[in-house]
């Protein structure tokens, strides 16, 4: 590392540190790392470029190289992130909450938007961060949302989440495929990020993914469908007669999902993300 420690020189020479590491994202990461420690957005570095780092803030810096270097997602250093303009608290004990997810919150917005019902009761199925739920509440803050997650570590962020938005969702700790009684209720939407990767798949995962990320909340069996299997048992004890369900799902699962949906009576339905992959899963049941 350079001997004068000012903001240009070190974002310089940590980018073709990245770079020669093949950590992707390079400036990014660089940025977001740098900003974090001298607490300020990252235009601004733009604006500082010969601010000089103290003592205190080059090995902090150094730390979180370091840590970067190992593959460790940025957003586990940081230890927040950003989803659908909200900010979150994340930690090992979720997974990264990911951009194509906020299509689940935009299609729960056009369900509702589109229905006589303003007020939803919503269901979020294995939330994790809680981001899928909190960004609903914050969104529709006349609707009740609950969400249910069977790890308590990552329902201690759901509920930091929760709170750091400062809204109200009632949480759950409890395995829906064995607590469902609990619920007491059933509801208007149910909506889901669960377990979708496929154990064949393992080897094209990213280190960042494979190594950091509970695999608890990534993995679905050999076929990735193993949720999905045990749900579509389980959706008679949670869903109103009319409601709607929206999960995501795997690149290469919309063929047995269709098959196995339909075969249940619902209405199945797809939509793509950004990379024009189907992502979302839309079921509705068949009148």
């Amino acid at each position: 590392m350079p001997d004068l420690w000012t903001v240009d020189k070190i974002l310089s020479w940590t980018i073709n540190h990245f770079s020669a590491n093949k950590i992707p994202e390079p400036r990014l990461s660089a940025e977001l790392l740098l900003a974090k420690v001298l607490n300020m957005k990252r235009i601004d570095l733009y604006l500082q470029f010969e601010r000089i780092l103290s003592a205190k803030e080059r090995d902090r810096y150094r730390d979180y190289v370091k840590r970067r270097v190992k593959r460790e997602p940025v957003q586990y250093i940081l230890g927040e992130t950003e989803f659908y303009g909200f900010t979150f608290k994340v930690s090992s004990d979720v997974i990264v909450p990911r951009p194509e997810t906020e299509l689940i919150v935009d299609a729960v917005l056009e369900a509702v938007k589109a229905s006589q019902n303003k007020s939803p009761k919503i269901l979020d199925v294995g939330t994790g961060s809680g981001c899928i739920a909190v960004s609903l509440a914050r969104l529709l803050p006349d609707c009740s949302i609950w969400a249910i997650e069977m790890s308590a570590a990552a329902l201690q962020v759901a509920r930091a989440n929760a709170d750091m938005n400062k809204v109200g969702v009632q949480f759950i700790e409890g395995d829906i495929f064995k607590d469902t009684p609990s619920l007491l209720t059933k509801f208007d939407i149910v909506v889901s990020n669960p377990p979708y990767v496929a154990l064949r798949d393992i080897d094209k995962l990213e280190p960042e993914v494979l190594e950091f990320e509970p695999k608890d909340a990534l993995f679905a069996g050999e076929d990735g469908l193993e949720f999905y299997k045990k749900f579509v048992n389980v959706i008679p004890r949670l869903l109103n007669k009319n409601g709607k369900i929206f999960m995501e799902i795997g690149y290469d699962q919309v063929a047995r999902l269709e098959e196995l949906f339909s075969k249940a009576n619902f209405k199945v339905q797809f939509k793509k993300d950004y990379n024009q992959i189907d992502r979302i899963l839309k079921l509705e049941r068949n009148n």
